[in-house]
């Protein structure tokens, strides 16, 4: 048995490419919130994708050199909780972001924990240290 196939481990890979995904659009609303008329975006929950059973870390393949790369994640969609917005029609809030962004850090901390200690785990069963 591959304890790197086991469901503890895929699961925990799943999870740390969707919260890879969500950091990447957060730094895109952080990094927009100057632009004008930008609405923030962000990725369905992840707890919504695995009851869906959808796959986060799918993303556009370039299969060549020369094809663009995708401007922002696909998967992202515009943020509905994001209802005020300034004069110039830019929806972003810098401290919801922040907070976003700490709780996406919190996520990725545990499930690399998780990671680890699962697999620590069989290295112990194996009689091999750590």
């Amino acid at each position: 048995m591959d304890p790197s196939q086991s469901a503890p481990i895929a699961l925990a890979e799943r999870r740390l490419a969707w919260l890879d995904a969500r950091q990447r659009v957060l730094a895109q609303n952080i990094a927009h919130a100057d632009t004008p008329g930008y609405r923030p975006r962000d990725l369905p929950d992840f707890a919504r994708l695995v009851v869906q059973g959808g796959a986060p870390g799918v993303g556009l393949a370039r299969t060549d050199q020369r094809h663009l790369a995708a401007a922002s994640d696909p998967r992202a969609r515009l943020d509905r909780q994001a209802t005020e917005a300034a004069p110039n029609g830019n929806a972003v809030s810098l401290d919801r972001e922040a907070l976003r962004v700490a709780d996406t850090d919190t996520a990725h901390a545990l499930a690399i924990g998780l990671h680890r200690r699962w697999l620590g785990l069989f290295r112990t069963a194996l009689g091999r240290m750590q």
